[in-house]
This record gives structure tokens, sequence and C-alpha cells, in this order.
């Protein structure tokens, strides 16, 4: 291999090898706290002490959700928790409705919360608490450990901690441990509803979980941060934080008891970690699966926020919108929005003098470099793509790289190199370097106006950039200065693949090729392919390719699932549709054994009526085996324009959900039930589901206001966690890499009241 061959590989393997390491930096090398065990001073949040508590919490780590059995001796379990650290410890019980997500979705549920008097407060003080925020409900298919009986024991550890610190602070300090949060938020919406119970919030601190481990990300704040994230940036030395995280978790289907609180308008901080979500709503949610240095980093920044907001008045809280990020978890830089459109436009103009002072440029060079970052993107969106299809044709699964990662995350970075390789040669390395630039600083401007949480990831790269290139504008011999840019965009960029693989896994694999696009768009001026040797580039290309075809097959020939990183697959037996039938979730293909044992039909249907996903069938046997009578229709009054229908329920004691579909065609208008009165919204027009999940729900009465007279059926499902025994042959048919998730493998009771026309 010739001198000027050696050096374009040897550019190429540098500039790669520098992308892996910051990926392996923000994935590996970020700030984190000391692990702390039993024997840490009184003062400082413990995780060795918090995982004791959790045990105990625990005891058998048996699923625990609202209204079960389970649920009220955990309760008893937390109650003599607080009471073991001399707190004051209450409950609170209410029946409660949270129409939160539209009139759609209805949960109800009567919930009891507990709330503890951690510190007292001054004398003469409003009242308005710190409240320490977490819940101790589970879903019915896992116990919870994480998810979120990691908070709980959190906020035991960190009570404990604050009253041994025993600072003299400026206000009380409240837990509050929400029941039903995973049947609707209906703990916080209990809380909220109280008017002396909601007087006496002042700022909230929540902790969460959506994984076993991973970093704490401070993922949501209540509107107008500045003050928020400022006291968040001095009082912890391990961020990790992005308002890009708050624009998307705004876009999401997800929430959690904060938003309640936020909406209310209460200053608000929300941490959780979401690492290992295979494990998520799962019986693999367990204490052995619960990272402790992620239990010390969640702690830390419970207790390390809370102190400072001791001392804090609230007025101060009080703030604008900033935009943020933290790079590797030990730089938080971030300014307010407001500058952001303003230094975006100052950047463009910077950046564009430098690219129009530049010569030797023909406009032909200027179209192709202005089209290069398009195109990269482009291509490394469709490398992924092919790469993940195949993968899955071999796989034979949706997800195939849902329990071993490696292979196609190889095949992915193979990919992006391949992908730049193939367009970088569109322009020359100046050309390209003012192209990527301009890019970044119009999406600055863009981000800034439309998506302010996201414009840091263009405009902080920018700024350092345009930085340099103003060095470059006086002396031209010094342009190449703009590449100072990179010392940014990569940590950033590349960070937040090693973030988005954590959040989403790679199923979502434009989560990790356009990010990692819009990194290496910077390094094409350094790897000058223009320039390169055409063998060099050839055999480049071909490894690259090769790499990339070869660890994507591999990806394909893994299974898709392990008993570690196991299939989300609950089962059913539904009574009342029909002859009684088994189903099991459809997000991925049934095992063959479990198809065998039940003989299930080869694609998903639709089973019930309403908002509910297509599910694999099979047939259950002829005769049914329970007494499916669930509701009846009680009254049926007419009034002018509309009627308003009684239904009562009548669910057996084994009861834990009752559910009501009403078809759009009734044109509900208002549901009352146990004196919560729901009124639709005056532009409804929906299914609308109604689930009362506590085991009171069973004798509930429920009244229907309807805009029309017309002739409806009404659907009643009674649900019961768990499967009967007759079911053990197609439960031990399920392998052992496949797992219940979410509501679990349950019985439903299903039946249909006509209404009939008035």
């Amino acid at each position: 291999m010739d001198k000027d061959n050696f050096a374009a590989v040897a550019r190429v393997l540098v500039l790669t090898v520098a992308a892996v390491l910051v990926w392996w930096a923000s994935k590996y090398w970020y700030a984190k706290p000391e692990l702390l065990t039993d024997g840490a001073p009184a003062i400082e949040f413990s995780a060795g002490r918090a995982d004791a508590t959790l045990g105990r919490l625990l005891g058998s780590e048996i699923p625990h959700p609202v209204s079960s059995e389970e649920n009220a001796r955990l309760r008893a379990r937390l109650l003599a928790e607080f009471a073991r650290l001399g707190i004051k410890a209450s409950t609170h019980t209410a029946f409660t409705c949270n129409p939160w997500r539209g009139f759609g979705y209805v949960p109800c549920a009567t919930v009891t919360d507990v709330l503890a008097e951690v510190v007292p407060g001054p004398e003469r003080n409003d009242g308005k608490a710190i409240v320490l925020l977490a819940h101790y409900d589970s879903v019915p298919a896992g116990p919870g450990a994480s998810d979120d009986e990691s908070g709980t024991a959190i906020v035991l550890e960190v009570a404990r901690a604050l009253k041994a610190r025993g600072d003299k602070s400026r206000h009380p300090v409240l837990a509050v441990i929400t029941d039903g949060e995973e049947a609707g938020l209906l703990g916080a919406q209990a809380f909220l509803q109280d008017p002396k119970l909601k007087a006496r919030v002042g700022v909230v601190v929540n902790v969460e979980a959506r994984g076993t481990r991973g970093r704490s990300l401070l993922f949501q704040t209540s509107p107008k941060s500045s003050a928020l994230i400022g006291l968040y940036a001095d009082a912890v030395p391990f961020r990790a934080t992005s308002s890009l995280f708050a624009e998307i978790y705004k876009l999401l289907p997800n929430d959690t008891d904060l938003t309640l609180f936020i909406r209310q308008g209460f200053p608000s901080f929300n941490f959780a970690f979401s690492d290992n979500v295979a494990d998520y709503h799962t019986p693999l949610d367990r204490r052995e699966n619960l990272s402790k240095l992620t239990l010390q980093q969640q702690g830390e920044n419970m207790l390390r926020v809370a102190a400072a907001l001791e001392q804090t008045d609230y007025a101060a809280l009080d703030g604008h919108e900033e935009v943020y990020l933290d790079i590797f978890g030990r730089w938080l830089p971030r300014m307010p929005a407001s500058w952001a459109p303003i230094l975006s436009v100052l950047v463009l103009i910077v950046l564009a003098i430098s690219a129009f002072r530049a010569r030797g440029i023909s406009t032909r060079e200027w179209v192709m470099a202005g089209l290069l970052p398009l195109a990269l993107i482009v291509v490394c969106g469709l490398v992924g793509w092919a790469l993940h299809v195949i993968a899955q044709i071999i796989s034979g699964q949706p997800d195939p790289s849902y329990a071993y990662p490696i292979a196609l995350r190889e095949a992915l970075g193979f990919g992006v190199v391949l992908a730049t390789l193939v367009v970088a040669p569109m322009a020359t390395a100046t050309a390209a370097r003012h192209a990527a630039w301009l890019w970044y600083a119009v999406l600055a401007v863009a981000t800034s106006l439309l998506l302010p949480g996201f414009s840091p990831y263009f405009l902080f790269p920018a700024l350092l950039a345009a930085a340099g290139a103003s060095i470059g504008i006086f002396v031209p011999r010094l342009s190449r200065l703009a590449d100072l840019g990179v010392l940014l965009a990569l940590p950033i960029w590349i960070g937040l693949v090693a973030t988005g693989e954590g959040l989403m896994g790679l199923r979502l694999h434009p989560l990790f090729t356009v990010p990692a696009a819009f990194a290496v768009m910077t390094l094409v001026p350094l790897l000058d392919a223009r320039a390169m040797p055409r063998a060099a580039w050839r055999m480049l290309v071909i490894v690259a390719a090769g790499g990339a075809l070869i660890a994507g097959v591999i990806a394909g020939m893994q299974p898709a699932f392990s008993k570690t990183v196991a299939q989300r697959l609950s089962i059913r037996y539904v009574e009342g549709i029909g002859a009684p039938k088994w189903s099991a979730d459809a997000n991925a293909p049934l095992p063959a054994p479990l198809r065998t044992a039940a003989k299930f039909a080869q694609d998903p249907a639709p089973l019930l009526p309403g908002p509910f996903p297509a599910v694999y069938q099979a047939p259950a046997g002829d005769a049914p085996r329970y007494a499916v009578s669930p509701a009846e229709i009680v009254a049926d009054g007419a009034f002018e324009g509309g009627r308003r229908v009684t239904v009562a329920l009548h669910g057996s004691s084994e009861a834990s959900v009752m559910a009501l579909v009403i078809p759009k065609s009734a044109k509900v208008r208002g549901v009352a039930i146990h004196g919560q009165d729901l009124v639709a919204p005056k532009d409804f027009d929906g299914d609308m589901l109604l689930a009362c999940a506590s085991r009171d729900c069973a004798g509930e009465v429920v009244s229907i206001e309807t805009a029309g007279r017309a002739a409806f059926p009404l659907t009643v499902i009674e649900q019961r966690y768990g499967l009967p025994d007759f079911a053990h042959a197609i439960v031990a048919a399920r392998p052992p890499q496949a797992i219940p998730s979410q509501l679990g493998d349950g019985v439903l009771l299903v039946k249909t009241l006509n209404v009939p026309a008035k």
C-alpha cells in the first residue's frame, strides 16, 4: 500500500475510532456518584440502605396493583417503615376518575395514598410543602421493584437523610406515595381533588422508572424551567438531562403522576431511569435486576434537589424557558430559549460570510456540497432500514435485536461508515465544511423557532464552529478552525445515539443512524474523500459494506428473545363472545409450542370492540366455565335531546376490573359513577372505555348520558387478574423466553347489553 492509500485508510480508521470512543464515553464514562453502602454517613443517601428498605417493602415480590390484597399488605409495610424513622404517616382514601387523556379512556378506582410529614417546616410559613412523590402500586404482571417501589424506597431514604441533616428548612417536606398510578394516575388525581391537600403543595420532586438500570434522567420539568435547571445544575454534580427530552415527552402517550401536578401549575422536577426497558412492567422487574448505581444516582438527585429547595424561596423558582443538554454528565451548557433564535441568526450570518469569502469553489460544487448533508442523512437512514430488514427476514421477528443488540449495533455502525464513504466524495473538503456548518446554523434557526428544546443540538456546535470561522474570515489560512465545532457535535449527537438505544432499543433504528449522520457530517471535511485514492476508497467501501452485511446477518441468526430479555406474551381466557376462546398478545409471532398447544389462528384479529389491539385467538372448548352476567340495565329514561341509561354492575368477588365500552354510535355526553360526574368535551366523537379498577367497582352503578336515542350495544367486561387451574397446560406451553406483561394473564368475561332505540 503506497503512502497516499495508507494516509486515506488511516484517516478513516482514526475518525471511526474517535466516534466509537465518544460513543463509549457517552455510554460508560459519564459522571457517576460513589456507590454508598449501609455504613455511609447518616446525612448521605445510601443505595445500600435504600436497597435494604426496598427488600422489606417488596417482601416476597408479589405484584400489588391497586385494590389487591398484596397492595394493602405493602401499604402496611410502608407505614411501618415511616414509623421506624419516627415520621408521622397517614392515609388518604378516595374514589376518583381521571380523564387526563381525553374521554376515549377514563380509568376509575378507589385508591389509598400514603402521606408522611418528613419535615414540619418553620412556625411562620404558608404551609406549602416540598413534595417528595413516588407511587407504590405495581402493574398486575410484575412486582414493580424498579417501577416504582424503588421510588418509594428512595423517598424513605431521602426522608431519613433530611431528618439526619437537621437543616432548618424554609418549607415543610411532605412525602406523598400514591396508589393507582399504573391504573391511570389515580392516586395523584385523588390527592389533587382534595382542596386541603392540594393547598399544601409548593414544589414537587418525582422519581419514576421505565427500566431497571441506566442514568437517572431529569427528563421533565414544569414550564419556565430556568430556575429549576439552575438549582439542579448547582445541586447535582452528575447531570443527565436535555431540553430535547422534555420536547419529546410532550409528544409521547406516556405520563407520570407529575403530569397532573404540572397541569395544576406547580414547579416540578421529574427523574427517571429507563435502560433495560425489557424488564419494564414484567415479572422481571425484580429487586435483583435493579442496578444499585442507578438507585444511588436517582436517590442522590432527589436528596440534593430537595435539600436545595429547603433553602430556596418559592418565588425564586419562577423563571423563563431554557435550552440545555448535558455532555458526559459532567457539563451542562444552557441558555435562555429566547437567546437561541438571535444567536442562531448571528451564527448563520458569520458562517455565511465565511462561505462567501471562500475561494476556488464553483457553483456546481456549492450545489453538491449543499446536498451532501441531506444525502448523508437519507443514505444513513436507508442503509439502517435495509440492515434491519435483512435481520428481520432472517430472524422472522419484528425486533430481531431485542435480546442481543450487539450484532445489529455493529451492523448499523458499519452502515454509517459505508453511507459516509459513499456520500463524502460529493464535495471537496472546503465546500463540505462550509455546507455542514451552514446546515447546522439553518437548523438551529428553524428549531429555535419551532422546537426550542431541540435547538442546542445544532446551536451549541455551530456556535463553536462560528467562533473558529470568524477567525478564518480575517486570517483565511485559519478557515479550517470551523472544524472546532466537531468537539461539541460528536459528544452531543453520538451521545444521543447512545441514549436513544437505551430508551428505545434498536427497533427504532433511525434513532441510531440519523443522529449519527448529524455527527459524521461534521467529520466529512476531515475525511477529505474527494482527494482519496480510488483504490483506497473502493477497499474501504467493500470492507464497510461487508462488515455491515455480515453483522446484519449475524443479528438475524441470533434468537430475538432470551430468559432475561423475554418476549412480552400475556394469555387470556375469554367468555361471552361466541364460544370460549384463548387470546395471546400479537407483538411478535407466537412461539411454536404455544401455537400447537391451543391451535391459535395464524394471524391476529380484533376480539373486543373499542380501543383494544388485535390478538391471536384459539378455541378454548365449547362449554362456558363461568356464568357471564356482569351487568344489567336498570333504567332508561329519555329527555329532550337525548337519554340517560343506568347500568348496574354485577361483577364477581374475584373481579379486578370492570370495564364498559360505549360505542361512538351512542354519542356519549357524560358518565356518572360513585359521585364522579364526567362530562365529555363538546367535540368528542368516538368510542369511550370506562375502566373501574378497584374491587368495589364490581357493585357500582353507572349512569350514561347520550345525545341521541338510537339503539346501541354496550359492552361490559369483567377482568380477573391471573388464570385459573384449567389454563395450566397452555401456560406450561409458553416457553421460558416469553413472559406476561402490563395487565398480565387473566380472564375476561364479556356481556353485550343491547340498548334499544328510545
